[in-house]
């Protein structure tokens, strides 16, 4: 039996379409540009008269500077952790249904996202001249339980933590409640189905899934909590910015300190990257079947790769 071969227009090598890539010349010329730009900048600052970089090495680990980085962290540590619980408990009075709930965290979002954060920190630093004394006891009468002095109470310390905490309390309520809405309603609908109280809901269905949309834009409040600690200075809280500011103005050397500080605030930044990437990762694996590899992966797999071909150079010699 004969077995007759068609041509098909498949298989055929002249169907075949080449296909060039486009030359685009214009993004060789944009990046030799930057190139350049960025070539002439460090040359620039490099070999700036007006900046002396002795200076800025000699207090680059300074024991007032350190001790600054370190109030910086702790207050951004604080007030982070202490705003993510109040914005979680904001955003479900929101989505709660209850009209009373739903004005006052309507009415908080309002208050501290209308008004500047400058503002705020001035207010709460000076708070004692608005309430010499806060009390406790039984409203309209003169019964009272306790009673503290407000510049007691209130220390410059604690007023940056409280104006921090509040004012970020306010922007991130609202990504919670962003990604909560995120997450289908069906999923709602079956945890009710199942019996599960409001709660229960709110915290095992849908935070864990709204975690995916709230992490990245909650990563870049961290980072714009970390700057704004530098406003802080406002009311003498001794962060980094402070005691770079009181450093200059004995020694006068006000550009070689804000180097400085500027130094430490992007390691302090690109250190809080990695978890942030990690914890991005972590919440999106539910979405992403096949993420990329991690660059702590790519490194191993590198040197996985660069150890297998030394040994079979190795073996190549001594089979010679």
């Amino acid at each position: 039996m004969s077995q007759l071969t068609a041509t098909r227009p498949e298989q055929d090598k002249s169907f075949d379409v080449e296909a060039l890539p486009l030359r685009r010349p214009g993004r060789w010329i944009w990046a030799i540009a930057l190139l350049l730009f960025a070539a002439w900048f460090v040359q620039a600052l490099a070999t700036n008269k007006n900046i002396d970089y002795s200076v800025v090495g000699e207090y680059l680990f300074n024991d007032g500077i350190v001790a600054g980085v370190g109030v910086t962290l702790l207050i951004t540590a604080i007030s982070m952790v202490i705003s993510t619980v109040l914005a979680v408990v904001l955003a479900a009075m929101r989505l709660s249904g209850n009209p009373v709930m739903v004005v006052f965290s309507s009415f908080y979002v309002w208050l501290f996202r209308g008004t500047p954060l400058l503002v705020q920190i001035v207010i709460w630093g000076y708070f004692g001249l608005i309430f010499e004394k806060i009390t406790l006891g039984i409203p309209f009468t003169d019964i009272v339980f306790w009673e503290v002095d407000t510049n007691v109470l209130l220390t410059a310390f604690v007023a940056g933590i409280l104006a921090l905490t509040l004012n970020e309390a306010a922007y991130s309520a609202e990504i919670v409640r962003s990604g909560m809405l995120s997450v289908d309603f069906g999923q709602k609908e079956a945890a009710a189905s199942l019996g599960m109280s409001p709660f229960h809901t709110f915290t095992r269905i849908l935070l864990p899934q709204a975690m995916r949309v709230i992490i990245p834009p909650l990563g870049n409040e961290l980072i714009s909590m970390i700057k704004n600690t530098s406003l802080l200075s406002l009311i003498a809280v001794m962060e980094v910015y402070t005691r770079a500011t009181q450093i200059s103005a004995q020694n006068l050397k006000q550009v070689e300190l804000l180097i400085v500080v500027s130094i430490w605030y992007l390691l302090i930044v690109s250190l809080l990257s990695i978890p942030q990437y990690y914890l991005e990762r972590h919440f999106a694996k539910g979405v992403e079947r096949n993420a990329p590899a991690t660059p702590l992966q790519k490194a191993k797999a590198l040197t996985g790769a660069i150890a297998v071909q030394l040994q079979g150079k190795k073996k190549g010699n001594r089979n010679v």
